[in-house]
């Protein structure tokens, strides 16, 4: 039997189930009619849905439906960028007090209460250590510098010594003339032991009577007419013990060595006779 809700042509319909126009009522032809119209404008839209069974949104409905969509996606794709992007710099900023802490000898410790230090105590402690590094490389820049003119000075004088050591080895008969070290000492010791005298007399009750007893003790005795006197006065005394305790074949050895003593001090003469040489 034909079914009026089926919008296909008759051609697909039986020939057995077709039935005659004359045949129907004209109720059943009404209904016919009407279904047969609606057939008609279902083709003329293009559409294979009935307004019956349409559920689905026209273009126009879609269209103001993506335009709604589309704002709200491009924010949320913005959103989701700006939180990876503070995710990563909180991560650097949190690497970078670890590798302080790691770094700085002084946040290597935990607070007093046991809890973790503050990243405002991190920075204050680095700056701190900082500020001491770069005192300490001052200081140490300071020490080279005077180790360096150190260094000059004493190549300097080994130089000299170097030059006074060959113009001595130059000489003819230097050997004979050479004053012992143990000479030396003696009549150096000697010339101590005869400032000692006066300066013993100095008071060291406290550390200001020290001081002002040591400055007039050099203004008085460590004049240079003054040491000239106290190492004359002792060579004369060392060179009388000398005459006194060896055989006269050993006294013009002795004197000779006893002018050359002299000469050491800015002295030239020999026996009993000095005379000042230059003062140095």
């Amino acid at each position: 039997m034909y079914n009026p809700n089926n919008c296909d042509s008759y051609g697909d319909v039986p020939q057995g189930q077709i039935i005659h126009p004359d045949k129907l009522t004209q109720q059943e032809t009404d209904l016919m009619s009407r279904e047969h119209l609606v057939y008609s404008r279902c083709n003329s839209v293009g559409s294979i849905n009935t307004p019956s069974t349409s559920n689905h949104n026209t273009d126009e409905e879609d269209d103001v439906d993506i335009n709604k969509l589309s704002p709200l996606s491009y924010k949320d794709r913005r959103r989701e960028a700006h939180t990876q992007a503070e995710q990563k710099r909180r991560d650097a900023i949190k690497k970078g007090y670890d590798t302080l802490q790691e770094l700085v000898p002084t946040c290597q410790q935990t607070d007093l209460s046991g809890y973790k230090i503050s990243k405002a105590t991190v920075l204050q402690k680095s700056i701190d250590y900082i500020q001491y590094l770069q005192q300490q490389k001052k200081k140490q820049e300071e020490e080279r510098n005077s180790l360096r003119k150190e260094v000059l000075a004493l190549k300097i004088m080994q130089q000299n010594y170097e030059q006074i050591v060959e113009a001595q080895q130059s000489q003819p008969n230097h050997t004979d003339m050479r004053v012992s070290d143990e000479v030396k000492f003696t009549v150096f010791q000697a010339i101590m032991d005869q400032l000692f005298l006066t300066f013993s007399n100095i008071s060291a009750n406290n550390f200001t009577e020290l001081s002002a007893g040591v400055f007039s003790w050099v203004e008085e005795y460590c004049k240079p007419q003054t040491l000239i006197d106290t190492v004359v006065k002792v060579i004369h005394n060392h060179h009388r013990r000398v005459t006194e305790q060896h055989p006269p074949p050993q006294i013009g050895l002795l004197t000779r060595n006893m002018g050359d003593i002299g000469q050491w001090y800015g002295i030239s003469g020999t026996g009993e006779t000095f005379t000042f040489v230059s003062s140095r």
